[in-house]
């Protein structure tokens, strides 16, 4: 058998332990360049010491092995680049997420010392496009997401003219029982033409107690919480679906530190009309 280095001098050369280069061998990730077939041993070339740095940086970024595999046998850079490119992009969506969720975790302990104003609203009853649906609570956000978009395009391609801020109604089965109904809706002028999963509908009067969410809607858990509170407090709220309007959302703009929503929680009013 031709000389090679040992698997205690390639682990010290890459930096790879010897757990992990066995790893590696089992998986098909990076196979010795000779087994003696009476000992064991393992042996590698100086060829694959370059091979084996990649592999250690591409796991340092959390990059799977089936990934890494992909990479190693990638026809050209270009494809290479790209799947590595993919993973960086995925890397910096986990990142965002993380982030969103330090600053919240940020805010419940830390939280402002002014209260976030609550209103009291009458929301009469209101003519609208709408699309509506029974929605799993760990779908809400996607599917609002396409279904707002849908909503849109169609009073665009219908001509008809938005009479408010779009909306949304979503039955309190989501949050105690993950799954309930949601409707989304943009009021309009005009007569809605049903088409899709769009179609003309009322939504009906409501009392309200109000607040503004502002920023992403992943954090409106914490507005909601206020809210919640607020009418548990004074003892007027009333069993109803939560309503949300969204004043300014990413139609509007990328940056969601500028978005607006104001979330409805239905009550009892005694206090008159305001």
């Amino acid at each position: 058998m031709a000389a090679g280095i040992t698997v205690g001098d390639f682990s010290r050369a890459t930096h790879l332990s010897v757990k992990t280069l066995r790893h590696y061998h089992q998986v098909g990730l990076l196979e010795p360049a000779a087994v003696n077939p009476d000992t064991g041993y393992r042996y590698y070339s100086a060829g694959q010491i370059p091979t084996a740095q990649v592999i250690r940086r591409l796991r340092d970024l959390e990059m799977p092995v089936a990934d890494v595999k992909a990479v190693l046998a990638a026809a050209d850079a270009p494809a290479r680049n790209a799947l590595i490119a993919a993973h960086l992009d995925r890397l910096e969506a986990e990142l965002a997420q993380t982030r969103a969720a330090v600053d919240s975790l940020r805010s419940l302990l830390q939280p402002p010392a002014d209260a976030p104003a609550i209103e009291h609203r009458s929301v009469p009853a209101t003519a609208a496009a709408a699309i509506g649906a029974v929605v799993d609570r760990a779908d809400v956000l996607a599917w609002w997401q396409g279904a707002l978009g849908e909503l849109q395009a169609t009073v665009r391609a219908q001509g008809l003219q938005a009479a408010g801020p779009p909306g949304g109604v979503f039955d309190s089965g989501i949050f105690t029982h993950d799954r309930g109904d949601a409707t989304v809706f943009v009021p309009v002028r005009g007569r809605v033409r049903a088409i899709g999963r769009v179609a003309p509908m009322v939504i009906p009067a409501a009392e309200l107690a109000i607040i503004s969410h502002h920023g992403s809607l992943a954090d409106a858990d914490l507005s909601y919480a206020k809210l919640g509170s607020y009418a548990a407090t004074h003892e007027i709220s009333i069993d109803g679906p939560l309503r949300e309007y969204y004043l300014r959302g990413a139609g509007d703009t990328p940056d969601q530190a500028e978005w607006r929503t104001e979330i409805g929680w239905p009550i009892f009013r005694a206090d008159g009309r305001t």
